[in-house]
């Protein structure tokens, strides 16, 4: 039995290694990133009063006319390939006692409790034993960004930061380009 679990762990790793080397490719830039835009998060939003020195934020931007309700919804439906990296990282992490739901809210989107919510941005996350983590998406003048902000309560915190920044990168700009498409398949409905 621990011979079949070790094997198993070890074919997963594998899997994750191989998964994080495509990640970081240009094809998959390529495939999964047309026309969004690493910018910074627009100095109104709520985000930054949280942000310390040490902490983690990205932004992404892309142009699309959606409130951020809509914008989070589209992102927080995750595509298969997504959800599978999703499984990956529940049974990695268990063996830690993190977080995979969120701990219970009456407005959520995805896993994420919403901690505010106003015309131009809502702010989702929530804080776990290894970091605090929010997303928020802001849309104002025809654009959507989605920022992440992290900080990292311990080494473990500060690890699963790095370990995961390939795959969050890639499904941050995967989001919004989904954010962009909908938005464009939206303006060719209304003409």
């Amino acid at each position: 039995m621990v011979v079949a679990t070790r094997d198993a762990a070890v074919r997963l790793l594998r899997a994750v290694k191989a998964l994080h080397s495509w990640c970081v490719s240009a094809r998959a830039n390529k495939m999964f990133c047309a026309n969004v835009k690493t910018t910074s998060l627009n100095s109104e939003s709520r985000l930054w009063d949280r942000v310390c020195h040490g902490d983690f934020i990205d932004c992404y931007t892309v142009a699309a006319d959606a409130t951020p309700r809509q914008a989070a919804e589209i992102i927080t439906s995750f595509p298969g390939w997504a959800q599978g990296l999703l499984v990956i990282r529940r049974v990695v992490t268990a063996p830690f006692g993190l977080s995979n739901d969120g701990p219970a809210a009456d407005d959520k989107l995805g896993p994420f409790p919403v901690e505010l919510e106003n015309d131009n941005e809502i702010i989702a996350g929530f804080d776990d034993k290894h970091l605090d983590f929010r997303v928020c998406v802001f849309s104002r003048d025809g654009e959507v960004s989605l920022a992440t902000w992290v900080h990292p309560n311990n080494f473990g915190g500060r690890a699963y930061l790095a370990a995961i920044m390939p795959f969050h990168i890639l499904i941050a700009k995967d989001a919004l380009r989904r954010v962009a498409s909908a938005s464009l398949a939206h303006e060719a409905q209304a003409l």
